[in-house]
């Protein structure tokens, strides 16, 4: 795109749009894009705007009528060609004011800014030789139609390698220089830095890591401040007496799971999180109950693997009369957090089908896809973010849907080597790979209904899942 813009200046390229979550640097992406470029760089914040008025500027009629935003940014740049950060565009708002994500329509549209009206000035003013590039933390809440006029990079968050090197090339140099101090005074090691990491932020950028760096220098500054002339060295010892008890205990690989339990793999914008899905009979009972906070899409999901699962209990050594005479109540911890999306389909269909089997689920896979009723996986967004939690916590076989086979290639190099990775095309793909083999089978929970010989019931020792 540069290459692009240093052979034809006059151009007109795209409009970039950075998306990613927070702490990941796009507003400093584009500082050095127009370093490089050589234009004056100007940032405009969109998060809460809600008048269209803001954009295109008021009347002169009216009391107190000023241009728009953008004009005023121009205006203070002394340029009409700099490099125009519009910054977190997702938060755009409208009312009864106006929608200002319609008036970017025309603004971020080649073929019609050059001929832009600001309301004040009642002029054309040409847009053109701006360079635009919108930032974002999600594509969702931005309109189609806006969408469609821009380029969609994706910035995805770091691995702790990646955070550690960022660290020590970029943010304590920087946090040491704004402090006062100098490296003869602060220095951090490679393992206070992971700590920081895993244990005081959490997060897909490095922001926080950052402000903790930061927290530190200040304490050290203190101590030069009041006459001490020794070279402080913060390792893991130093951490806790400078910023207290971890903030964090992330999730982390169980050693040993009981049947029912699977490990998923989930996406926030904060980055990738690992859960835990458990499943327990509710002898006697009937339906399928769902807690956790759960969303209509991911209740849904748990629908259509108890579905799939009885519709072919014969073909994973499951018992028909185990699901028809029993209840299921399906949990997915941290219930005071919203959780949805369907890409637990297959960790709940495994947690089930352990369940019913009595076969334990691996304790060191984790898995992501969606599931149909006809038993395919679908493919699933956030794997690069989703692999990394993984791997934080201790996870070293993944399980993917075979049409994200692709996004493995975005996966660092050094977590890839540590990981057996596991495509799966349907759900008998995953459940083979994800459930410990079928000689190990345990009891199954007490109280599992099942028919006597003479049409009565009586509880199950075991259901003995069917060699594959």
């Amino acid at each position: 795109f540069l290459a692009v813009r240093k052979l034809n200046p006059g151009g007109h390229g795209p409009i970039l749009c950075f998306v990613g979550p927070p702490g990941v640097g796009k507003t400093s992406l584009g500082q050095s894009i127009a370093r490089s470029l050589g234009r004056e760089f100007e940032r405009m914040s969109l998060g809460g705007m809600r008048d269209e008025a803001e954009l295109r500027g008021h009347r002169r009629t009216y009391i107190g009528a000023m241009p728009g935003r953008i004009i005023q940014a121009l205006r203070r740049v002394g340029v009409n060609n700099p490099l125009m950060m519009l910054d977190e565009i997702d938060k755009l708002g409208n009312d009864y004011r106006g929608d200002p994500s319609a008036a970017l329509l025309e603004i971020l549209d080649p073929a019609q800014n050059n001929t832009f009206r600001d309301n004040y000035l009642d002029l054309p003013f040409d847009l053109s030789k701006v360079f635009f590039i919108a930032t974002a933390n999600s594509l969702g809440p931005i309109p189609m139609p806006l969408r469609d006029r821009m380029e969609i990079i994706q910035i995805a968050g770091y691995s702790d390698r990646e955070k550690l090197n960022i660290a020590k090339q970029y943010l304590v140099p920087r946090q040491v220089r704004e402090n006062g101090l100098t490296e003869e005074q602060f220095e951090i090691t490679d393992a206070a830095i992971n700590l920081l990491t895993s244990r005081y932020t959490r997060e897909a950028g490095v922001r926080q890591l950052e402000r903790a760096v930061g927290n530190l220098a200040r304490k050290v500054a203190l101590k030069v401040a009041v006459g001490s002339t020794e070279k402080v060295t913060i390792d893991v010892a130093e951490i806790r007496e400078y910023l207290g008890a971890p903030r964090f205990h992330p999730e982390s690989a169980r050693s040993e799971m009981p049947a029912g339990v699977a490990t998923g793999m989930a996406w926030t914008e904060m980055g990738g999180e690992v859960l835990f899905i458990e499943a327990t009979a509710l002898p006697g009972g009937s339906g399928l109950t769902l807690t956790g906070q759960l969303g209509d899409v991911m209740k849904e999901s748990a629908q259509a693997a108890r579905s799939y699962l009885w519709s072919h209990a014969s073909e994973f050594g499951i018992e028909p009369d185990a699901i028809k005479q029993n209840g299921v109540h399906l949990h997915v911890p941290a219930g005071a957090i919203p959780k949805d999306g369907p890409s637990a389909g297959v960790t709940m269909a495994s947690a089930l089908a352990s369940l019913y089997s009595g076969r334990k689920v691996r304790s060191d896979t984790a898995m992501t896809g969606e599931i149909t009723l006809s038993g395919l996986v679908f493919p699933v967004g956030g794997i690069k973010e989703k692999v990394l939690a993984a791997h934080r916590a201790g996870i070293r076989r993944i399980i993917l849907p075979e049409q994200n086979e692709a996004d493995v290639d975005e996966i660092p190099e050094d977590v890839r080597k540590e990981l057996e990775i596991i495509t799966a095309k349907r759900v008998s793909d995953v459940l083979n790979a994800a459930l410990e083999p079928s000689g190990s089978a345990d009891t199954p929970p007490p109280g599992f209904l099942l028919p006597k010989q003479d049409g009565g019931e009586q509880p199950a020792d075991r259901l003995i899942a069917k060699e594959s």
